[in-house]
């Protein structure tokens, strides 16, 4: 599975949805899920973004809907990235292969605390 970082700010009508309705936020996880991808941890920001929110999809198509779903509504801005995990990006630096991990695992186990 891919990791992706999605930046994300609302329009003056999201704002208005989540002040009204805060609990909508999780209730977004859960379409994400459905369509194929998977919230690994998200975060609101001051500045420039609202959220900045980290997740997994089996590929860019995958990420590429969510985005555009989201975004169709009207509630929210969206700039997503695909995010290499440092350790990989180390490997191929170095000239080695990524390889899979234990139990079909994306990251290691000493990367998991570390990561998220």
């Amino acid at each position: 599975m891919q990791i992706y970082i999605m930046l994300s700010k609302f329009t003056n009508e999201g704002r208005e949805a989540v002040k009204n309705h805060p609990e909508r936020i999780k209730e977004v996880d859960q379409e994400i899920e459905r369509m194929g991808a998977k919230v690994l941890a998200q975060y609101a920001l001051l500045g420039l973004y609202d959220f900045l929110s980290v997740l997994e999809a089996p590929d860019n198509e995958t990420i590429a809907k969510v985005s555009i779903e989201l975004g169709s509504r009207g509630t929210i801005q969206i700039q997503t990235f695909a995010a290499t995990p440092i350790f990989e990006f180390i490997e191929k630096m170095e000239g080695g292969a990524s390889e899979q991990y234990p139990g079909g695992k994306s990251l290691p186990e000493e990367y998991e605390e570390k990561m998220y």
